[in-house]
């Protein structure tokens, strides 16, 4: 019997500002994936970024991370 295993997603390497993270963008931060669930913006342009595993993270605007991101078809 074959079993029928889902096609992963199309990804891409992106760098984010605090200005185009999204919600479900993958950050490395030291050096464990963490996946973006919420995001909640600050005063002056930053944002405070939410985790799947509960953490905080504050992006200011001069901020510049690498993400990983999941294409979404057309």
């Amino acid at each position: 019997m074959s079993g029928w295993a889902p096609r992963p997603a199309p990804t891409s390497t992106v760098e984010i500002t605090s200005t185009s993270v999204q919600r479900g963008d993958v950050i490395q931060v030291g050096g464990q994936p963490c996946r973006v669930t919420d995001l909640i913006q600050l005063p002056h342009g930053s944002k405070q970024l939410l985790f799947e595993s509960g953490e905080l993270l504050t992006m200011h605007t001069r901020t510049r991370l690498v993400a990983v991101r999941v294409l979404r078809g057309r």
